[in-house]
């Protein structure tokens, strides 16, 4: 039997149509019925619960392209099967600073402060247009704390005309993760910043003519991918900085984008200086419609792919526990909750698409389980993301490093490519993520029913 609260809320549906909630995003007017809203903690589409199934698809919009790096064909291709497999929410950069750092991201969007090339922007406008077609959900995320995209240490340079902090050549990942928070401290890179990601929120679709923020595809604006304060040895000098960008940001999406979500893009309580009340200080706010946070098995150092028989179960017991943890915040909130990030490498971390998958398959089915029986229980457990999809890519170095010119992966340029990928060819993996989205699909249809 569904949980109470799914009854509490369906039965309340017709008042909730009229009343106003607390966020932004929630007053709705009746031409928006399509846009993704937060009633009562639960992700709604008109009178319908929303829970999703979905993939990170970081370079989405660059595959978009009628040229290099893009192959509309293959992106096609690609967005039919995820659909088919019931996958149909999709996190997408929107946004990459030009960076001297080793490992970022080539060509970037932002070539300087608030330019922008609009040849990558219009890859990003046929991805669009082609999930509009779908009816797929897309999650845009416009900054990084982290290197790979230049992000917020490339602001930062911008600004200081210092040369930009690279983590992957001094090895100072303690010192990059200060240097990133730099950027809170710094109102000229805030101007920078909301400078250049207003083009893109009212940007007008080149391909079909609908402005970005009246597009209802679009159902999210994330703030970046993983913001941090800072490091978790030195970053609480940057909480209330941290804090107040929150704000600031989130508050100017929605003035620009009343009809859409915002959220942070938070890893996390292990990104928010593993401090929960750092984590629902910059959920707690108003401006901010939902919480999301990350899982990485192996970066924490609970599953070992490499010896995967006596690690396993550690790395079960620790990721229900994260995400029952994560849970018990969304409650305090009141607000849906999504694990946006999760992933396993590959069997005995082989990068190959030929290689095989049934421990990362393992993991992911029992993390899905674990994920569908707290929603069907009424926990806000609302929506997920894994990373990464990488579809029919693929490299062609042997030491697997990404470099110009090459296609794009799941795997960011910094990452090994192939390290957490999802091919298409990756079967078993496919039908394990199936098979969880039909259960969601199940929920869902229940609750409209009653």
């Amino acid at each position: 039997m569904l949980n109470n609260r799914w009854g509490i809320i369906v039965s309340l549906l017709a008042l909730l149509l009229c009343a106003c909630e607390s966020t932004p995003a929630d007053n709705k007017t009746a031409s928006s019925a399509n846009f993704v809203t937060v009633k009562h903690g639960q992700f709604f589409i008109g009178q319908n619960p929303y829970l999703f199934t979905g993939a990170n698809f970081w370079q989405g919009g660059y595959l978009g392209l009628a040229g290099y790096p893009g192959n509309r064909a293959q992106l096609l291709r690609e967005l039919d099967l995820l659909k088919s497999r019931g996958i149909t929410n999709l996190r997408v950069l929107a946004m990459a600073e030009a960076s001297t750092l080793k490992m970022a991201l080539r060509p970037a969007i932002q070539t300087k402060p608030g330019e922008l090339n609009q040849d990558l922007l219009i890859g990003l406008d046929y991805l669009l247009a082609e999930m509009a077609k779908r009816d797929m959900k897309a999650v845009l995320f416009l900054n990084n704390f982290w290197q790979w995209s230049g992000g917020m240490s490339q602001y930062v340079s911008w600004l200081t005309g210092d040369e930009v902090f690279d983590p992957d050549v001094t090895g100072d990942w303690n010192g990059f993760m200060q240097n990133s928070a730099r950027f809170y401290h710094m109102p000229k890179a805030q101007e920078y910043y909301q400078q250049a990601i207003k083009q893109v929120i009212t940007r007008v679709n080149s391909i079909n003519g609908v402005p970005y923020n009246q597009d209802p595809t679009i159902m999210t604006w994330e703030l970046a991918n993983e913001p941090r304060p800072g490091s978790d040895q030195d970053g609480q000098i940057n909480v209330n900085a941290y804090i107040h960008w929150i704000d600031q940001s989130a508050r100017f999406i929605h003035k620009l984008a009343p009809h859409q979500l915002v959220t942070t893009g938070s890893e996390g309580i292990m990104g928010s200086i593993r401090d929960p009340k750092v984590f629902l200080a910059a959920h707690q706010l108003a401006s901010i419609d939902y919480a999301t946070f990350h899982l990485w098995l192996k970066n924490w150092g609970w599953f070992d792919v490499k010896n995967p028989e006596l690690t396993f179960q550690n790395g079960v017991n620790k990721a229900q526990s994260y995400i029952d943890q994560h849970l018990v915040l969304a409650k305090q909130l009141n607000k849906p909750m999504v694990l946006e990030e999760f992933g396993v490498e590959r069997d005995n971390a082989d990068y190959r698409p030929e290689s095989t998958t049934k421990w990362r398959d393992k993991l992911l089915e029992n993390l899905y389980t674990h994920w569908y029986k707290a929603a069907k229980a009424g926990e806000l457990a609302s929506g997920s993301n894994f990373w990464a999809w990488s579809g029919e890519a693929s490299t062609i170095r042997q030491d697997f490093i990404w470099q110009a010119g090459d296609d794009f992966l799941g795997d960011p340029p910094q990452e090994p490519q192939g390290l957490n990928s999802v091919f298409s060819t990756d079967i078993t993996t496919l039908n394990v993520i199936e098979q969880h989205g039909k259960q969601l699909s199940s929920l869902a249809q229940q609750v409209r029913d009653h």
